[in-house]
């Protein structure tokens, strides 16, 4: 039984891009994986997603670029001050300016980068590098 989508999700993509696979489908989906596969998308960890009516919800098919170290969600999700953000930057990522936090915000889902240079904070949902 699945509980959480968001982790279900990312432990996929880690283990298909560790393993070497070109492409993963990823299902049950929801609009909070695919804007995390957007930011995702966006700092060049994976090329491309697209989304497959399948008529039981979709899925998502996902173009990996080999980029991912690691990839996973922060639970319990942590609020956090913008001003707070390098604490968990130490905390989560391996070193400084190498790899990402993804926020829920009141703007939408965002890194940490975007959520700095707006000064607003939000709860962290994932990481990757």
């Amino acid at each position: 039984m699945q509980m959480d989508l968001l982790n279900d999700a990312l432990v996929t993509l880690r283990h298909a891009d560790r393993e070497g696979k070109p492409r993963v489908e990823l299902a049950p989906t929801s609009k909070l994986i695919a804007e995390v596969l957007r930011i995702f998308r966006e700092h060049h960890y994976i090329e491309e997603f697209t989304f497959v009516p399948t008529g039981r919800g979709g899925k998502y098919d996902v173009a990996l670029s080999r980029r991912i170290n690691y990839c996973g969600v922060i639970k319990p999700r942590i609020s956090v001050a913008f001003d707070g953000l390098e604490r968990f930057e130490a905390r989560f990522l391996p070193a400084q300016d190498f790899g990402i936090l993804v926020l829920s915000t009141n703007r939408g889902v965002l890194s940490h980068q975007q959520a700095r240079e707006l000064k607003i904070g939000g709860r962290l949902l994932a990481y990757v590098f």
